[in-house]
């Protein structure tokens, strides 16, 4: 289906992006509705290829060697109509002693059957640091699947960031597969926060591997289901370098009839690496409760205020 004017600007404007960011020649960009190319920026330092295939969009992003780009770069996806299929294949690289901030906005505000397929591969050279945060808006009636997948390899010294944030909308069904390594005095952190109802369904299956001497990494997932909503969570960190040290941490709020299941897997293989992990899993905390409730607070927003406290 072929992106129209109108589609594009709704798109847009729900992504938050305004005339003045699109427009900003210092701020780079890339806004693709379904699988069509709308448009594209650039700035010196940074490369952007993105061509639409028939079934799909391919991004490449590129940036140069001790190159610093001091903005943002917003990468806007969407599907505007009820039903359709968007499939992303994203290729980042980052030479050395780069740094880029991916903001990118995840826009279907609509969707009854809509799904969106990202495939993502990331290469982080020596000493260059990368973040991707990912916002998301969805439609009420959760209608929408969410596939990310990444490959990605950081380098000597490099650093990787992801974080994914639902602003609005349910989540639908949401399946995060992430796959990163890091070499030595390389840094990594995952970050998931989200909150599902209805009968949304969160999977996360996150690994991180510390493979080069004095590599950190940490895995995150703050989630809270209610109603019927489920949640499956495996996150995996292994350390296989001296002073390689890593952190796996999961906390699960669980409401009504939903369910939730959390598996932290670490595996160490040498004398001198160290990982932590931390699992909990239960209901809103009685004494948080308690306070909010004789401060006037029904139940029903006195568990939200919790909620998004732990989300935030």
């Amino acid at each position: 289906m072929k992106s129209s004017s109108a589609d594009a600007g709704k798109l847009l404007d729900l992504a938050g992006l305004d005339a003045k960011t699109l427009h900003d020649p210092d701020a780079a960009h890339v806004v693709i509705h379904e699988n069509t190319v709308l448009g594209s920026n650039t700035v010196p330092g940074l490369h952007i290829e993105a061509v639409s295939l028939p079934d799909g969009v391919k991004a490449t992003i590129r940036v140069e060697k001790g190159k610093i780009i001091k903005k943002p770069v917003h990468l806007c996806f969407g599907v505007v109509p009820k039903t359709g299929t968007q499939r992303i294949i994203m290729e980042a690289f980052m030479e050395e002693n780069s740094r880029a901030s991916i903001l990118a906005h995840c826009v279907f505000p609509f969707a009854e059957d809509v799904r969106h397929l990202m495939e993502g591969t990331i290469h982080i050279a020596k000493g260059a640091w990368y973040s991707y945060y990912e916002r998301h808006i969805h439609s009420p009636q959760g209608g929408i699947k969410v596939y990310p997948k990444a490959s990605v390899t950081v380098e000597e010294g490099g650093t990787f960031t992801t974080e994914f944030e639902l602003l609005k909308g349910r989540v639908g069904l949401i399946d995060i597969d992430y796959e990163v390594s890091c070499g030595k005095d390389a840094v990594m952190e995952m970050v998931a926060r989200i909150s599902g109802t209805g009968d949304d369904v969160i999977k996360i299956q996150e690994t991180g591997h510390l493979l080069g001497e004095n590599a950190r990494g940490v895995l995150r997932s703050k989630i809270a289901v209610r109603d019927d909503a489920r949640a499956e969570i495996y996150n995996k960190m292994t350390a296989s370098a001296p002073y390689a040290r890593g952190h796996v941490d999961c906390k699960e709020i669980v409401q009504d009839r939903a369910k939730a299941m959390a598996v932290p897997v670490v595996e160490v293989n040498h004398p001198r690496a160290h990982i932590t992990h931390e699992a909990a899993i239960g209901s809103v905390d009685s004494k948080q409760l308690e306070t909010l409730l004789a401060r006037g607070l029904t139940e029903d927003e006195a568990v939200e205020l919790i909620i998004q406290g732990m989300l935030s």
